[in-house]
């Protein structure tokens, strides 16, 4: 089956190129297909925003899409930045991280904690939704360190480690963006099997 994903960010693409291809499903960018596509995300949630961007796509391209909405909540930053992750500073990740670095200057390590957290949606032509939803928690650093991943990355660490110093398929293990995915895949086939249900009873 093939999907569109919603998204321009070709580091988010990659993630879901390389969680999605290993369970049989197609994953094409709009940017493949030739779309123009740039979507408000007035949602005020990671959720609002997921389902804005997916049915945007899927309306543009006809195809079912994926779209999500992640970013980074800080429990001393009262979950900022939030749905505002990516537009944070206004001027790209590696002004995020250090305004990111600037607001928690005075916060002591023990209070440095939040999470990643990724909501999914799909949206089919035919109307139906499927959602998902992963969170990843972790500290943030005082100094960025690794070149692997993008974001916030270099500053959220897990385990001692970056994700900036985690390989690919470790990162995809446990990161957000990975139990969402494997979660929606899981709701995925579900719905296909239900399908298929409802398609033998019919020709009965």
């Amino acid at each position: 089956m093939k999907f569109v994903i919603a998204t321009g960010n070709e580091g988010k693409l990659r993630e879901f190129k390389r969680i999605l291809e290993p369970m049989g499903l197609q994953a094409v960018s709009v940017k493949q297909l030739g779309v123009a596509f740039d979507v408000e995300e007035t949602g005020s949630t990671f959720a609002q925003n997921a389902r804005l961007k997916a049915e945007a796509a899927m309306k543009l391209t006809g195809l079912p899409a994926i779209a999500d909405d992640s970013g980074l909540c800080v429990d001393a930053l009262g979950g900022a930045p939030g749905v505002y992750s990516a537009r944070y500073s206004g001027e790209g990740d590696e002004e995020n991280n250090r305004k990111l670095l600037r607001e928690l200057e005075q916060v002591p390590a023990e209070q440095r904690t939040g999470r990643y957290v990724c909501a999914i949606c799909c949206v089919f032509p035919d109307g139906r939704e499927l959602t998902a939803e992963g969170t990843c928690d972790g500290v943030i650093g005082t100094a960025p360190s690794g070149d692997h991943g993008f974001g916030y990355d270099p500053l959220f660490y897990v385990d001692g480690r970056s994700f900036g110093q985690y390989e690919d398929e470790e990162k995809d293990a446990i990161s957000h963006r990975g139990k969402a995915l494997r979660q929606f895949a899981q709701a995925l086939r579900r719905l296909q099997e239900l399908q298929g249900a409802q398609q033998r009873e019919e020709s009965i």
